[in-house]
C-alpha cells in the first residue's frame, strides 16, 4: 500500500509567480529531494488546501501542472501519487574472460592521482559525506575515553584489541547470523588492513584468487602488492557471482582462496541470498577453499533488514570475515575488525609483523558509541539518507543520461554501476569530466583485464545539492556528444 505523505509546507510568499505555480514547485522540490518517493500518495486537495490557505483551485492548478511535467499520476477515486519512474534497464550479468592474470594497477593508480585533485566533485570515489556522520559524539566521545585513562590509550595493548570493542562487535554479528565470541575477532586499521592480513594468510605470491568482476578495485590493489593472479568470476547485479562458474573454476583450476564483497557489493551492489551464500559455503567445505568475506556495506539494507554475512553459514572456520565502520560511522577513525576462524593465530602473527596494534582511542570510542545505542539510531537515519541520494542520483541519470544507458538498482549500500551500450569509453568520459573538476570511476579499475570500458563507478554517498545536479547534468551532456561524435564518425 502506497504511502500517504503530508509534508509540512511553509506558507507562500508573496511573488510574480502564480499561485498555483508556487505549490507545483515545492511539491517538485520535495520529489526531488526524495521526501515524497515513487508510489507515495500526495495530501488531498482538500488538505493541502488548508494547509498552504489558498483555494481549491489553486491546488488543482499545481498538481494538473505537475501531472503534465510527469512527476504526478492521478488515480480515480483514489487521489494523487508521485509518479513511479521507470529507470533504464540494469546491466546483464558480467562475462569477464575466463582466465588467470596478474593484477596490473598503473592504470587505477593514475585515475586515482587525476580524480583526487583539489577541487574535485567526488563522484567517483566511494567515500560518503561527512555529513552523515555524528562528528560531534565521536568527537566527545574520544576525548571521554582519553581523559578516563590516559596511559592506557597510549600505551601498547594486546594484538586482537580492545575487549570492549570485541565484546560489542561480537553483539552487533549475532545481527549478521553469526554466534561469535569476543576473543575470535581480532581488531584492524578498518577492513583493508583485515582483507590485507587474510590474504597474506592463505596465498603465497602467484596464486591465483577468485574475484568477482567487477571487482572492489583496493581488493585488487592488495592482491597486485601480494603478487597474486586473478580469476574473474561472471557477476550478476542483483545476486553477486555465479556459483556454476565458481564450481567450474575450482574444479579445472588451482585456487588458493575467494574474495568476495558479500552484502551490496562495491561496485555493482549485489547481495546474495541466503539460499546462495549457504551453497557457497557447501563448495568452500567440498573443495577446501578459504574466503574472505568484506562485508563493509552489511549494515546499509535501504529496508533495515540486516542481510545474513555468508560467515553465518560456515561451520568450518574457511570463512574470514572483515568489517568495519569505514562506511557507516567514521572512515578516519580507522576502526575494523577479522574474524579468522581457524586461520586466527597466521592472522594475529601477521598482525604483529605488519602494524602491532590498532590505535586504542578510536576502538574504544566505537565501542562505547555502539554500547550507548546511538549507533542504529544512526543507521536509521543514515541508510533513509543513502536511499534518497541513491534515489536523486536515478533521477539525474533518467533526466540527462543517454537512452543507451544500463544502471544498476541496489537495495543498499551507496554506489552505482553504470553501463553506456554502443560505442561508448569511459576513459574518454574520465578525461573530459576531469577538465570540468568532475571525477568518475570509469569501469577498467575494477577488473584485472582492464575489460568494462563502456562502465563506470557513481558515488551516492553524497548529499544531493545544485552543485552535484549539475555535474550529473554535465556528465550526461559529455556522454550524450561522445556518442554522437561517434556516430558521425562511422
Amino acid at each position: 500500500m502506497a504511502n500517504t505523505i503530508a509534508p509540512q509546507l511553509s506558507p507562500l510568499t508573496t511573488t510574480d509567480q502564480n499561485l498555483y505555480e508556487q505549490v507545483a514547485d515545492r511539491i517538485q522540490a520535495l520529489i526531488r529531494e526524495g521526501t515524497l518517493a515513487p508510489g507515495d500518495r500526495l495530501p488531498s486537495v482538500r488538505k493541502l488546501k488548508q494547509q498552504l490557505s489558498v483555494s481549491m483551485s489553486t491546488v488543482l492548478e499545481a498538481y494538473r501542472l505537475l501531472e503534465d511535467r510527469g512527476f504526478i499520476v492521478a488515480r480515480p477515486q483514489s487521489g494523487y501519487y508521485v509518479k513511479t519512474t521507470t529507470l533504464p534497464d540494469e546491466p546483464s550479468q558480467s562475462a569477464p574472460p575466463a582466465q588467470v592474470r596478474p593484477v596490473d594497477i598503473s592504470l587505477m593508480l593514475r585515475l586515482l592521482r587525476m580524480g583526487l585533485a583539489p577541487g574535485m566533485i567526488h563522484l567517483g570515489a566511494a567515500v560518503p559525506g561527512m555529513e552523515n556522520f555524528p562528528l560531534n559524539t565521536l568527537n566527545r566521545l574520544m576525548g571521554q575515553v582519553m581523559r578516563a585513562d590516559p596511559l592506557a590509550v597510549h600505551a601498547y595493548r594486546t594484538v586482537p584489541g580492545c575487549e570492549p570493542l570485541r565484546r560489542e562487535v561480537a553483539k552487533r554479528m549475532l545481527n549478521a547470523g553469526c554466534s561469535i565470541s569476543p576473543d575470535q575477532i581480532v581488531a584492524t586499521a578498518g577492513a583493508t588492513e583485515a582483507y590485507y592480513l587474510a590474504l597474506r594468510t592463505v596465498t603465497q605470491p602467484g596464486d591465483t584468487v577468485v574475484i568477482e568482476s567487477p571487482a572492489y578495485y583496493a581488493i585488487l590493489e592488495a592482491m597486485n602488492s601480494l603478487g597474486l593472479n586473478a580469476l574473474e568470476l561472471p557477476t550478476h547485479p542483483q545476486d553477486g557471482i555465479s556459483l556454476s562458474a565458481f564450481q567450474s573454476a575450482l574444479e579445472n583450476q588451482s585456487v588458493a582462496a575467494c574474495i568476495l564483497v558479500s552484502n551490496f557489493s562495491n561496485p555493482l551492489g549485489s547481495c546474495m541470498g541466503d539460499r546462495k551464500k549457504k551453497a557457497l559455503v557447501e563448495l568452500l567445505n567440498q573443495y577446501d577453499i578459504p574466503l574472505i568475506e568484506d562485508d563493509v556495506y552489511g549494515e546499509l539494507s535501504f529496508d533495515g533488514s540486516r542481510p545474513k554475512a555468508i560467515k553465518a553459514f560456515d561451520t568450518e572456520g574457511r570463512v574470514i570475515y572483515c568489517s568495519s565502520v569505514s562506511k557507516t560511522l567514521s572512515p578516519g577513525l580507522r576502526v575494523g575488525w577479522c574474524i579468522p576462524g581457524r586461520y586466527q593465530q597466521q592472522v594475529e602473527h601477521l598482525k604483529v609483523v605488519v602494524s602491532h596494534m590498532t590505535a586504542t582511542a578510536p576502538q574504544l570510542a566505537v565501542a562505547a558509541f555502539f554500547a550507548n545505542g546511538g549507533y542504529d539510531r544512526h543507521l536509521r537515519t543514515l541508510r533513509h539518507a543513502y536511499q534518497q541520494q541513491m534515489n536523486r542520483m536515478h533521477q539525474a541519470i533518467l533526466d540527462y543520461f543517454p537512452p543507451e544507458t544500463r544502471v544498476t538498482r541496489p537495495r543498499g549500500g551507496h554506489v552505482l554501476w553504470v553501463e553506456i551500450t554502443g560505442e561508448f569509453d569511459a576513459l574518454e568520459l574520465f578525461e573530459e569530466a576531469i577538465h570540468h573538476s568532475i571525477s568518475i570511476a570509469p569501469g577498467p579499475m575494477f577488473s584485472a583485464s582492464h575489460g568494462y570500458q563502456n562502465c563506470f563507478r557513481l558515488n551516492t554517498g553524497l548529499p544531493w545539492s545544485d552543485k552535484i545536479e549539475q555535474a550529473m547534468k554535465t556528465i550526461g551532456y559529455l556522454a550524450k556528444k561522445q556518442l554522437a561524435r561517434k556516430m558521425l564518425a562511422s
